[in-house]
This record gives C-alpha cells, sequence and structure tokens, in this order.
C-alpha cells in the first residue's frame, strides 16, 4: 500500500453534527410578574450561525419593554423575526391572540420547536396563546408567501430582538419587514426593533436602511439603557403615510 493511501486511511471525515452544542438546559427567565421556563445553552455557539441557540441582551432588553408595555400586546397577531430559543415569543404568548415565531437556522429551529412543546405541556394557566414556529430567510419571498398564506389576516406586530449579526443581512432584513408592514399598512402594523449597539457601523446602517425603504424609524423615549455592558434601545419602526 502506497504512502498516500495510508495517509488517506487516516483520515477521519465528521459529521457536521459533530460541531454543534446541543446540550440544552431548561432555564428560568423573569419579566416583571412573569417566569418562562426554556431551553438554551449557557454559552454561545462558536459558529455564528447558531447565536440562536441562547438568549441575548436584546431579548431581556425587548421582554422588559413589552412586560412594562403588555397593553399593546392584547388582542394582537405577532410574528417575530430571528427568534432564537423563542423567549419574546413565549412572553408574548401570555397577551397575544398569536404568535409566530421564525428564524433561518434548521438546528436553530428544532430547540425553537422543543421550546414550544415545554409550554405546551406546562400546566401555567397563562400559556394559552398558540406558538407556531416556521423557517424564514429575510429576503425569501416564497417562505414568507407561504407564511402569509397560512395568516391572510397578516399580523399587527413584527418583533425583533438582536437580529442583525452580519452587515450584508440588513437589507434582507428590511425587505421582509417593508413586506410585512406594508401587507397590513391600513391597519397600523409597526415593527418593534430591540436594537444593542455593537459598531457604529451598524447603528448607521440599520436607521439608514430603514429610511431607504421608505419606513419611518423612531426611539421610543425612555427606552435607553445599559444593558451588559452595552448601551440598547427600543425602535419603533412604521411604514411612512
Amino acid at each position: 500500500m502506497s504512502r498516500e493511501e495510508n495517509e488517506e486511511d487516516d483520515i477521519v471525515c465528521l459529521d457536521e453534527s459533530f460541531f454543534i452544542n446541543d446540550d440544552y438546559q431548561i432555564t428560568d427567565f423573569t419579566f416583571g410578574s412573569h417566569v418562562l421556563q426554556l431551553y438554551c445553552l449557557q454559552s454561545s455557539s462558536t459558529d455564528f450561525d447558531l447565536t440562536g441557540q441562547l438568549v441575548w441582551p436584546g431579548a431581556v432588553l425587548m421582554n422588559d419593554y413589552l412586560t412594562q408595555n403588555a397593553n399593546m400586546l392584547q388582542g394582537c397577531s405577532v410574528i417575530e423575526l430571528g427568534s432564537g430559543v423563542g423567549i419574546t415569543g413565549v412572553l408574548c404568548s401570555r397577551f397575544c391572540r398569536g404568535v409566530v415565531m421564525t428564524d433561518h437556522n434548521d438546528e436553530v429551529l428544532k430547540i425553537l420547536k422543543k421550546n414550544i412543546k415545554l409550554q405546551e405541556s406546562s400546566d401555567d394557566s397563562m400559556c394559552c396563546t398558540e406558538l407556531k414556529a416556521e423557517k424564514l430567510e429575510w429576503g425569501s419571498s416564497d417562505q414568507l408567501n407561504c407564511i402569509l398564506q397560512e395568516h391572510p389576516e397578516g399580523f399587527d406586530l413584527v418583533l425583533g430582538a438582536d437580529i442583525y449579526i452580519l452587515q450584508a443581512n440588513v437589507p434582507l432584513l428590511f425587505d421582509t419587514v417593508e413586506r410585512l408592514l406594508r401587507d397590513r399598512d391600513q391597519k397600523k402594523c409597526k415593527f418593534i426593533l430591540a436594537y444593542v449597539s455593537r459598531a457604529k457601523v451598524m447603528d448607521a446602517m440599520v436607521i439608514n436602511e430603514a429610511i431607504r425603504h421608505g419606513l419611518q424609524i423612531n426611539e421610543v423615549s425612555g427606552t435607553r439603557r445599559i444593558i451588559k455592558n452595552l448601551e440598547g434601545v427600543i425602535f419603533e419602526i412604521t411604514t411612512n403615510h
């Protein structure tokens, strides 16, 4: 046997699942009087595409804001972009009439669906709204059309927390947001973004992309705060009339 053949025999091919950390633990999160239980990772994945496996500061910022303004959720239909483990969608289920949580990553969708089952098996009487998980790549008309066909009435609120990882994804995010907002324009659908500043270039890009898509972006007064050593703020984004 040649040396080259021996070297080929020594090569170990690893399935991509070898690199995926799925050591999820049930963790309690408290927002006001609401205690949520979810499976999540306790530390970040090394793969930027799997950041949805744990709870990020922006989700805490969002949930604190929604808890303090729960009246805006009453009776609403909600779609969340980049849901990750689903902590915001699960909180919304305490108030909303319908919640659709979305993510583009198949591994993240697995933990999202696992958390939906966890809520369904809970004896918490406050968990009564049906939660759904759907795959959605930002900018994908086909996937968005499928969701809207299942929900022809559209959505009252679009939510997103800490969902801008790559600059290249920001225009695609706002392509999707614009479509969702204009689908319910007469009902004044709005996009609530829990933004955590990590790079000045991203700060400007998010605002500029909203404007470029013909949307109006406003900082919600009193929401700017430091969370885990980062500055966060809530933006409310609507269509221009």
